[in-house]
């Protein structure tokens, strides 16, 4: 292998999986940075010869991706065009035995709260005094903003415990002292992140703080749009929601993973709710924010599920009528409960079920959609791509949600924001012309 000891290291970082882990990606670059060694994210042009991969281990195409792509890397290693290969994240945390095994020429593996150790091996000194002070890999008007680590719940189906550990919430202190730096250099949009956003606090001040949280942050001037994601449904805190009526920078969106809607899987899964108790949440949240944005994330396939419990599903959807819903097949995961039950439903048949669950809501998404074509909606504008502008309204997150395609004669800048009537509307996204 060529050596490249007389030039100076780059090193590149490739992020898989969530936002979660991205932002872990951004800190590590930042330290990097501030340890004057030069870093990118996501390199595509191979003139760096360190490669640090940071892995998903959540389900299995997940799994799988992250194997493959160390893999990739391992090959141009082999073939002289880098030097070392670093592993981390969740899959390394929860694999890292086998994986040194089956994959030796991996230059050392770490787990997802090993980051010193990970800059030790890079020669740089971890900076405690650094903060928000990350290489955003976002475009510079939003970014995400990491409020804790770890879960301390227990459903049946889930593996983050494991590969993340106990909840460990971050100060409000140190969390209004990212935003106002990250406001500094130009974000315009927070979507507050963490395993389960409604536990913020219970660990450092003895009670549920997010609404407290959500008050100091949304008084950063110049912090234009607050996103909420992943709030768990079980004892959820309404005075979340009292906040985002009273404070206009909050957006009207909630993101609450609900996984199913019948009791019996419910129970099974061990979310600690009923369907009717979700529902009267739900019935509660619009009341206080009339207009809210819902979106939801849901599981087909998990152990002993029925049709008839689809069916349930599919009735809850059509009452409920989410704006936004994402779904995966079930994932049998070694060490979760579930594992000890029977993964009963074949792969194709989960993949069925949930594509039958998808095009309940992709036509309430395209009625939803078609209620406000004449309306006009403040958007953000992401990006410009083969002639037009990519935008969101306040009820669309990044890259899991809507677009608004824009067509503008004048020049519209990213991050800019702009009042835009809604000429189109599709299943998921829609065209509008600035006004």
């Amino acid at each position: 292998m060529k050596s490249r000891s007389l030039k100076q290291d780059k090193v590149n970082i490739i992020t898989l999986g969530c936002s979660k882990n991205l932002v872990d990606s951004e800190v590590l670059s930042g330290q990097l940075k501030a340890n004057n060694i030069d870093v990118i994210h996501e390199n595509g042009k191979l003139d760096h010869n360190i490669v640090v991969v940071n892995t998903c281990g959540f389900i299995d195409k997940a799994k799988e991706e992250s194997i493959n792509t160390i893999l990739d890397q391992v090959s141009l290693k082999q073939k002289g065009r880098l030097d070392k290969v670093y592993v981390t994240g969740c899959l390394s945390e929860r694999y890292r035995n086998d994986l040194e095994s089956e994959i030796p020429e991996v230059d050392a593996w770490f787990g997802t709260l090993e980051l010193p150790f990970l800059l030790k091996q890079l020669n740089a000194d971890y900076k405690s005094e650094l903060l928000g002070e990350r290489l955003l890999s976002t475009p510079k008007h939003y970014a995400y903003l990491k409020i804790s680590e770890g879960c301390n719940r227990t459903c049946a189906f889930c593996a983050i415990p494991l590969m993340r550990g106990q909840h460990v919430s971050r100060t409000m202190e140190d969390l209004v002292k990212e935003a106002e730096h990250l406001v500094k250099n130009g974000v315009k949009e927070i979507m507050l992140i963490a395993q389960e956003l409604t536990y913020y606090g219970l660990d450092i001040y003895k009670k549920r703080m997010l609404p407290d949280l959500l008050n100091r942050l949304a008084d950063v001037e110049g912090l234009e749009w607050i996103r909420l994601h992943y709030a768990y449904p079980s004892k959820f805190p309404l005075e979340i929601i009292d906040v985002m009526r009273q404070r206009d920078n909050i957006c009207n969106y909630l993101d609450m993973p609900l996984q199913h809607a019948s009791d019996n899987m419910l129970k099974a899964m061990r979310r600690n709710i009923t369907r009717n108790e979700m529902q009267d949440l739900l019935q509660a949240v619009r009341e206080t924010v009339p207009g809210i944005c819902l979106r939801t994330t849901l599981i087909a396939g998990f152990p002993g599920e029925t049709k008839d419990d689809i069916e349930e599903l599919k009735t809850f959807l059509q009452r409920e009528r989410f704006d936004r819903v994402g779904i995966f097949s079930y994932s049998h995961e070694e060490n979760t409960s579930a594992h000890d039950l029977v993964d009963n439903i074949p792969p194709a048949e989960k993949e069925a079920r949930a594509q039958e669950v998808m095009e309940v809501q992709q036509e309430i998404s395209y009625e939803k959609n078609q209620e406000k074509v004449g309306k006009t909606f403040k958007v953000l504008i992401d990006k410009k791509e083969a002639g037009r502008y990519i935008g969101r309204t306040e009820f669309d997150s990044v890259e899991v949600d809507n677009e608004v395609i824009i067509q503008s004669s004048g020049k519209l800048m990213p991050g800019s924001f702009v009042n835009a009537v809604i000429t189109k509307a599709y299943d998921y996204d829609l065209e509008g012309e600035v006004v």
